[in-house]
């Protein structure tokens, strides 16, 4: 089953860091663009960032732009997301997806749930004092 596995959430006061990681199960990664979204409780899913297949470009949504930065090890088959100076507004489950079109959207858009094939379960982050 072709899959897309993240790690790396928890709990983390406000200020902290976490990076969130993103690992492709039975295909290869390097093919796909990556986007990072997010979920919190009572609110529509938000796309957050997102990275060309090459991991030349990136994009981000201007609530994350300047704290989390999005990154990728084709040869490891995976991709990360570096969340720093998290508040409590961050506190959502997380999402990564894959897209086919590779380069063709992101970084020009951030593109929607509906671009991306693949989708893992989610990770929860939650910045609690």
């Amino acid at each position: 089953q072709l899959r897309l596995v993240e790690s790396g959430g928890g709990l983390v006061q406000p200020g902290g860091s976490l990076r969130l990681s993103c690992t492709a199960s039975r295909f290869t990664l390097g093919a796909y663009a990556i986007g990072w979204f997010r979920q919190a409780p009572g609110k529509e899913r938000e796309k957050i960032s997102c990275i060309t297949n090459s991991g030349g470009s990136t994009n981000y949504a201007d609530s994350v732009k300047g704290r989390f930065t999005i990154s990728r090890d084709n040869a490891k088959n995976t991709a990360y997301l570096q969340m720093n100076s998290l508040t409590f507004e961050d506190t959502a489950i997380y999402y990564c997806a894959a897209d086919l079109s590779g380069s063709s959207r992101c970084p020009r858009y951030l593109p929607d749930m509906n671009d991306y094939k693949y989708w893992g379960q989610g990770t929860q982050v939650t910045v609690s004092s």
